[in-house]
């Protein structure tokens, strides 16, 4: 991978576990929110939105079926060291909102969330 991959829920899904009820991902939603605030951040990172139910192919690829949960940060080739929660093969990437969302200040200059 040339550049940093985010990985977000695209919203209004259905879960067969909860007939009747649509939902979204509010983790996703933040880091939604985040891209909105800041559109610089999308000409330097990839963002990729995919649909809910799993197997998540696309994730599958990148990271491995053991690492399906999203939102993920998938560092860049050779990058994401100090920064990374998680691995596949060589592959780094940062997993929760927290890490992301540290990952996107330190790496990618936005500010960093005032807690």
């Amino acid at each position: 991978m040339e550049r940093d991959t985010l990985i977000l829920l695209k919203p209004d899904f259905a879960d067969p576990a909860f007939p009747g009820t649509r939902f979204y991902c509010w983790h996703c939603a933040l880091m939604e929110g985040v891209i909105a605030s800041f559109p610089e951040l999308a000409e330097k990172i990839d963002v990729l939105r995919i649909e809910w139910p799993r197997p998540r192919s696309e994730v599958v690829e990148l990271i491995g079926a053991e690492n399906q949960s999203l939102p993920v940060l998938i560092f860049a080739d050779g990058t994401g060291e100090g920064l990374a929660t998680g691995s596949y093969g060589e592959r780094l990437f940062a997993e929760g909102k927290d890490a992301i969302l540290d990952a996107l200040s330190k790496r990618h200059g936005i500010p960093f969330p005032h807690s």
